[in-house]
Order: C-alpha cells, then structure tokens, then sequence
C-alpha cells in the first residue's frame, strides 16, 4: 500500500526532524504528494482563555516566528515544497483534521514523546490528532534531547 497525499504536522523543534525524515522515507520513490502543517495555538489557550492584556503583538512576533522556522525546515529538506506549507493558528486537532481532509490526505505523520505520567493523562497532540483523524495516521516515536 501506498500514499498519495501525505499530511506532515511538526512542532518545529530539532526533535521534528524524525518526523520529516519518515514521512520523506514513506514518499521516496513514489508519486506522492507531502504536504507540511505547523499550528501556533492561540496564546489565550494557554492561559485559558482568561487573559486580561492584549495579546495580539506577542502572538504576531510568535506567528512571524514560526514561518521563519517552517521556511529554514524547508530549506533543510528540498523535497518539501512551499506551496504545500501550511502555517496556521488554532487547535491542533481540529486544524490538523480540517487541513487533511480539505487536502484530501490519506496520511497523516505526526510525532510522539511517548508520554508518562502527568503528561500521559493531560494527552498529547498526536494522541489527540489520532482520534477523529479523516484518514490513517503514523505516530512517529520521538527521543526527548538532553
């Protein structure tokens, strides 16, 4: 079996790298379309949406921030394409989701710390973006850096 339309989704720290290098290795060869999804969460949602400040200018530099680190992964690894880059802001399942089902994806690659503990029972992006996903999805084991 194989993939036409492959929906990567990083975080854009180094440890995404695992990430890119599989799904690059599942394309390699083959006629398939890989397309690149960062999601920067709203900054309310961090702080739960109680915020008393405007937080527009921070979460601008945070945004203008992530395009530079999605345009230097691009850069890294030709076989993306930035006209398959997606940057976007929102909740990273739904987002996630919408965007692969809109691309009509049949994959989605996602990475996984592999969580314990208190981060085990709070759940994990790729945890989340595994149930309701639109397609299959491939959690790729990720290796926290010391």
């Amino acid at each position: 079996m194989y993939y036409a339309h492959v929906l990567v989704a990083v975080d854009l720290t180094e440890e995404c790298d695992p990430v890119v290098k599989r799904a690059l290795a599942l394309c390699e060869g083959r006629d398939t379309k890989l397309s690149l999804v960062h999601i920067v969460e709203p900054m309310a949602m961090a702080f739960g949406g109680d915020v008393p400040m405007d937080l527009s200018q921070l979460q601008q530099q945070q945004f203008d921030q992530a395009k530079e680190r999605l345009d230097r992964l691009i850069v890294k690894y030709p076989a993306l394409k930035k006209e398959y880059s997606h940057l976007t802001y929102g909740q990273p399942r739904q987002e996630i989701h919408h965007l692969a089902k809109e691309q009509g994806c049949d994959l989605i690659v996602v990475g996984s710390h592999g969580r314990h503990g208190l981060a085990l029972l709070l759940g994990s992006t790729a945890n989340d973006v595994l149930h309701g996903a639109p397609c299959d999805v491939l959690a790729v084991h990720l290796v926290k850096r010391t």
